[in-house]
This record gives C-alpha cells, sequence and structure tokens, in this order.
C-alpha cells in the first residue's frame, strides 16, 4: 500500500496516538501532511489536540487513581518531579495551561496533578483549553515547514518531505534535551 494511502487512511489515528503518547513531532508531521493536502489541516490539528487532551487525562487519572501502579511509580521517581510540584504549587492554574509547553514535563505534570486536591472538573476545563492551543499551534508549525520546504526545495516527493520533517522534529528534540541538561547542570552558554 503506498505511503499516501496509509496516510489518508490511518493518519489522522497516527496523528491522535502520537500527541497522546508522543506529542509535538506527531501534530508537527500532522501539519506537514495537510499541507501535502492528504489531510486536511482542521482534521490533523483535531486529531493533535484530541490526542493531547486524552493523553493527559489519561496521566492525570493515573496520578489520581493507580499511583501504587509501578509504572506510575517509576515516573513518579523522576528529577523532574520537583520541578513540577514546584511549578505547581506556585502558579497552580498556569501551570495546568503552560506544562505540554515546558521541556521535560509534559508525562509527569499531570500525573502530579492527579495526586493533588485540584478538581477533576478544573483540570478538565484547563487541559481542553492547552490541548486546543497546543494542537492548533504544533499543527501550524508543521505546515508553515511543509509549505517553507516546498519553497525551499520544490515540490518532493512524499517520503522525503516526511523525512526532512522528521529529521527537523529530531534536531529541535535534540537542542532541547541538551538545553535541559545544561540548564540542570549549572552551565551557560
Amino acid at each position: 500500500m503506498p505511503i499516501e494511502a496509509l496516510i489518508e487512511n490511518y493518519g489522522l489515528l497516527a496523528i491522535f496516538l502520537g500527541a497522546a503518547f508522543e506529542g509535538e513531532t506527531a501534530a508537527f508531521l500532522g501539519g506537514v501532511i495537510a499541507h501535502r493536502e492528504l489531510l486536511t489541516y482542521w482534521s490533523a490539528s483535531l486529531a493533535a489536540t484530541a490526542g493531547s487532551f486524552a493523553g493527559d487525562q489519561l496521566w492525570f487519572f493515573a496520578g489520581r487513581y493507580a499511583a501504587q501502579w509501578s509504572v506510575v511509580r517509576r515516573l513518579m521517581e523522576r528529577p523532574a518531579l520537583a520541578r513540577a510540584t514546584g511549578l505547581l504549587e506556585k502558579y497552580q492554574t498556569g501551570f495546568i495551561v503552560a506544562f505540554r509547553f515546558l521541556v521535560g514535563l509534559r508525562t509527569i505534570s499531570p500525573i502530579v496533578i492527579g495526586t493533588t486536591r485540584i478538581s477533576t472538573g478544573k483540570f478538565i476545563v484547563l487541559n481542553a483549553v492547552a490541548a486546543l492551543v497546543w494542537g492548533q499551534l504544533f499543527t501550524a508549525l508543521g505546515y508553515l515547514f511543509g509549505h517553507g520546504i516546498q519553497q525551499t526545495l520544490g515540490r518532493l516527493p512524499l517520503h522525503r518531505h516526511l523525512l526532512i520533517a522528521i529529521a527537523a522534529a529530531a534536531v529541535v528534540a535534540v537542542a532541547a534535551l541538551l538545553f535541559r541538561r545544561m540548564k540542570s547542570s549549572g552551565s551557560h552558554p
């Protein structure tokens, strides 16, 4: 089956699942795919939004009701826990809206929030607002990147276009990881 047919048949599900469990790269690639007109922009961005919302709700409920599970306990032992807890204590509403944009805090944050007294209703509303902004932002970035690649290199075969997008996402992820490590070690560029 050609890659175009796979994307047309399973692309929205892949964006949804990718946004739920990985994050930005899935939404970004959804935007690139939308630029290639294999999916509409709105369907790709809504799949990213819904996936982000669902994944964070899952982790919130894991913190609320499954804190004794080994996977949740392992996540709660990560060094990011202290950082997430401190930010949550200082800026409760702002942190709930912003955690998905903070490097290294995406998975641990909804678990931490789930262990607090913050109401489920409040988290659902704030998570929905944040997921909507996040889904639109990263899908739009992917769409614009796809447009930029086409303007720079012409209309490439789809597999090359996607490889360039994946490479760009990997470079950004590595840069973010290196920045985080430098910041946590106290080094400054």
